[in-house]
């Protein structure tokens, strides 16, 4: 754990790392990164330097080396053990000796040891890696350089060899003594439409007429204060796509690195289900250690993490149908349960539960998230309620595999849903839980907003269960395809679909054409898309496509040098050598033996500075984290025992309290936009938050004040004739809806529906006079037909 004593504000010494440079090639859905560490030592004494940071758990690392004042010294990839022997003992000789390996208790996070750096050398070491490119709703593919490394938050029963254990300390970002600068080339054959980013950027250089090709880079004098984003829109981003990639020359066909490798991508066209189902059991897990105190991102007047999340968990309340069950965990160094098992969802339930949400805070301490879920998983399932988990964190945790395998054990009987919340979110946790239950994962940083997301993947979590999926090839005589990505169980709506495929046989010499065909059933439908490819091979020196299927193919065999087993260590450790892609049991080891100076006594240790992002400028303070006092239903960890400590960043933040400006009606605190004081936006939480469990609003001066009308002239134009006043505050809430929060519809969809289906069953006939008297005192273009659904 990081103590006071890490936290630097003056560098008393020399820092070797000086720079960081990365440049960037993405084709398509696939970016390939190359970053370069710039050392010199400046001392006078030989220096092991120790950089930790951080890196995408779906980052396949496939090259090592360094440059050394001229020398180049390439690395080779082996067992972890063995690597980590040949580095010591080569040190120890007198060689110049560099070590890369994956953080043994995450995919995340990586360490480089720079080993018997002379007085005076200079060392540039270069690692390579590729990665798929997730797709954001709006169709935008998502470049993500990490930036942040949080600390991890450590409890008692944490791995004792992870690279964080390293004394790493920590700067203010102002005081970070090495820079960073990257470069992204972008090539697409549809043409790239444009490339926004979270970091200032130089202007996009389009280096052709077509706009098939792009160049930005990042502005000077960026900070290690948030990740760097790109967001890369194509023209044509939906089209299912084969890319084949012709296997290395020298290697035996029949192996992986051998045979041609196909990426498919397919973007179903799943329907829309109007009618969602009304059962479920709905969990939803979130996180209340002090690091959600943490703003959302390092921009002024950013929103704190547990704020925005509350915010969000109350327009889930508020969405979630009339029928299902639901609970609320609430979780930290201990964790707490709103309802001793799932209630039912009424009326009464939901406001309960909204009343513990109003109170919610980041007091938990630490981010201890299994237990809460081990008690989740021992609870009965609900016939007809299948259970859906959806887990709010910033996934700070040093028990990652840990957490992902438990959550695999349980895949059966749940999915689960995670929520990466600010920068530096641990990727090795959010995607890996979502990964292991056949859930999705969705990562909320910058100016994102957690609530569309949250309410995409209540949509997703509602919509009928699609089956029987199958894909099918159809190749040439002699031609046949073995998969290589899991087997695909779950698809969801607007769900891009990627599958690595190794082709075995004889390749036809002549030019001919392949053909894959996805099926699925949905409520006794059949559906089938399919894409034709030419069988014509295309080299690539870096073999990008094989290394994404190597990673894919570790990912669901490799869970860390304690997690794995034993059955599955040796193909992930032969998998990842035959491959060259990193892995939990191998690191990269490069030795200069040209140099073999003896070495003087121990070599000067120097642990590179991380930066202190979140809550730099707050003051630490000493706090009692006594065992907080449990409410009904709740429960505590055995562990969990009372001690008196200084706070550090990666338990629990401590932040002076401020004035923070709260819309007091229901004590979450909303943020607004300081260009527009945020009276939509804000006007919109408080119509949610007064809605009923069934859909309806009521008439009273809530409402009134979200119409912007004084109730009195709302209710002088009430036909009471037509319906009773619970049905004239839903109509007019639903075309106040449509009518002022579009740019909002992803988050108010599913109660808007839920409202219009109330009204359909409760007006009946007398509907269509009702919305027309609503349009008319309202003075509303909304078309009527917003009713008829």
């Amino acid at each position: 754990m990081v103590q006071l004593c890490g936290l630097l504000t003056l560098q008393r010494k020399p820092v070797p790392l000086k720079s960081i440079s990365v440049s960037v090639s993405i084709y398509e859905f696939v970016a390939g990164v190359s970053a370069t560490l710039n050392y010199e030592n400046e001392e006078e004494v030989p220096l092991e330097a120790i950089f930790v940071f951080p890196m995408d758990e779906d980052s396949a690392v496939y090259s090592f080396e360094a440059l050394v004042d001229g020398t180049k010294i390439v690395a080779e990839l082996q067992d972890k053990m063995k690597a980590r022997t040949n580095y010591k003992n080569a040190i120890s000789q007198g060689h110049q000796a560099f070590l890369l390996e994956e953080d043994s208790s995450s995919r995340d996070v990586f360490s480089c040891n720079v080993g018997n750096l002379q007085p005076g050398s200079k060392a540039a070491v270069t690692l390579k890696y590729v990665q798929e490119l997730p797709l954001e709703t709006d169709g935008a593919l998502r470049f993500v350089l990490p930036a942040v490394l949080n600390p991890r938050y450590k409890f008692s029963g944490s791995p004792v060899d992870s690279c964080l254990d390293v004394k790493t300390p920590i700067v203010p970002v102002e005081d970070l003594p090495y820079t960073l600068s990257m470069v992204a080339t972008i090539d697409s054959q549809h043409g790239i439409e444009k490339v926004q980013s979270n970091c200032p950027l130089s202007p996009t250089e389009y280096l052709g007429e077509d706009k098939t090709s792009a160049q930005v880079s990042l502005a000077a004098g960026h900070k290690f204060d948030r990740d760097v984003e790109l967001l890369i829109y194509y023209s044509e981003v939906h089209t299912p796509r084969v890319v084949l990639e012709m296997g290395m020359p020298n290697v035996k066909p029949g192996h992986l690195m051998g045979d041609p490798t196909a990426m498919v991508s397919f973007y179903p066209n799943i329907p829309e289900d109007q009618t969602s189902n009304t059962c479920g059991e709905f969990i939803f897990l979130m996180d209340r250690s002090g690091s959600m105190q943490s703003p959302m991102n390092s921009q002024d007047r950013s929103q704190l993490r547990i704020q925005a999340a509350k915010e969000t968990l109350i327009l889930l309340l508020k969405s979630l149908p009339i029928g299902c069950h639901f609970n609320i965990y609430g979780f930290g160094s201990s964790y707490e349960a709103c309802f001793p098992e799932s209630v039912k969802y009424t009326q009464q339930t939901m406001e309960e539960a909204l009343g513990r949400v109003k109170l919610m805070q980041a007091d938990l301490g630490g981010t201890e998230i299994l237990a809460p879920l081990q008690d989740i998983y021992r609870r009965p399932s609900i016939p007809g309620h299948p259970l859906q988990l959806f887990v709010f964190t910033d996934g700070e945790v040093t028990d990652t595999f840990s957490v992902i395998k438990e959550v695999g054990i349980n895949r059966q009987k749940h999915r689960c849903f995670s929520f990466g919340i600010g920068e530096g979110a641990s990727t090795s946790l959010i995607k890996g839980i979502a990964r292991a239950s056949g859930g999705t994962s969705e990562f909320i940083t910058g100016k994102d907003r957690m609530q569309s997301k949250a309410l995409r993947t209540l949509k997703h979590s509602l919509q009928p269960v699609v089956e029987n999926v199958s894909l099918s090839w159809h190749l040439p005589p002699h031609l046949s395809a073995e998969m290589l990505s899991p087997e695909q169980t779950v698809i969801f709506r607007g769900q891009r679909l990627i599958i690595y495929a190794q082709l075995t046989g004889k390749m036809p010499a002549a030019e001919t054409t392949g053909e894959v065909r996805l099926k699925y059933t949905l409520q006794g439908k059949t559906f089938e898309d399919k894409v034709t490819f030419p069988l014509q091979p295309k080299p690539d020196a870096n073999l990008p496509i094989h290394r994404l299927a190597a990673k894919s193919l570790l990912q669901t065999k490799d869970m860390g040098l304690r997690e794995t087993p034993a059955s599955d260590k040796k193909d992930a450790l032969n998998l990842s050598l035959e491959s060259g892609v990193i892995s939990s049991f191998t690191a990269f080891i490069a030795i200069n033996k040209e140099l073999n100076k003896p070495v003087q006594g121990p070599l000067t240790h120097r642990n590179i500075p991380r930066p202190i992002v979140l809550g730099a400028s707050a003051p630490l303070k000493l706090r009692c984290k006594a065992a907080v006092p449990m409410a009904l239903g709740s429960y505590s960890t055995p562990a969990f025992q009372p001690i008196m400590e200084a706070v550090s960043v990666e338990d629990d933040i401590a932040y002076d309290t401020c004035d923070i400006d709260d819309f007091s009606f229901c004590g979450v605190t909303t943020y607004k936009d300081h260009h527009s004081p945020g009276s939509v936006e804000n006007h919109l939480v408080q119509l949610i938050y007064h809605q009923n469990a069934n859909g309806s609003w009521d008439l009273n001066e809530d409402l009134a004040k979200v119409l912007g009308m004084s109730l009195k002239e709302i209710t002088a134009a009430h036909p009471a004739e037509l319906v009773d006043s619970s049905g004239w505050a839903t109509i007019l809430a639903v075309i106040w809806l449509h009518g002022n929060g579009k740019d909002f519809k992803c988050e108010w969809e599913l109660l808007e529906r839920k409202a219009v289906a109330w009204m359909r069953v409760y007006a009946g006939c007398t509907m269509p006079l009702i919305v027309k008297a609503a349009i008319t005192f309202l003075k509303s273009s909304v078309d009527p037909a917003i009713f008829t659904y």
